[in-house]
């Protein structure tokens, strides 16, 4: 694959995945959710296809083997998403027990999350 596919494929990843998410939500009844979230991606698609053009950082991201600055900053950049992502369930699971609802399936959401913490530290401190 060349960094120029790569840079292509994101921004492609988040427009069929739009896509899917409007046919899936048109299915469901939800057609204007389903528009909105189409939107929302469609819009990360193409600020990511006009940063794929001009950002260094953005291109160094995507090429086949980034550099050392470039996967630190990924690295990074995942880790952060995944503390967004896990914080953001946690309180869902919390406000959906106020609520007096079981919590399901933020609990399963945040239990991933949490044995998959355990594993990979418990992978990288053996292979790091």
């Amino acid at each position: 694959m060349t960094s120029n596919t790569a840079r292509r494929s994101v921004p492609g990843f988040f427009l069929v995945l739009g896509v899917v998410c409007l046919v899936a939500a048109a299915f469901g009844g939800r057609l204007a959710i389903g528009l909105v979230t189409f939107g929302i991606l469609a819009v990360c698609s193409l600020v990511l296809v006009l940063l794929g053009r001009r950002n260094e950082t953005y291109q160094g991201l995507t090429e086949k083997e980034p550099d050392e600055r470039f996967a630190r900053i990924s690295g990074r950049a995942w880790a952060g998403t995944g503390v967004v992502l896990t914080v953001g369930n946690l309180y869902a699971f919390i406000g959906d027990l106020a609520s007096g609802r079981s919590g399901d399936p933020y609990f399963w959401f945040v239990a991933t999350a949490a044995i998959a913490y355990i594993t990979f530290v418990a992978f990288w401190s053996r292979h790091a």
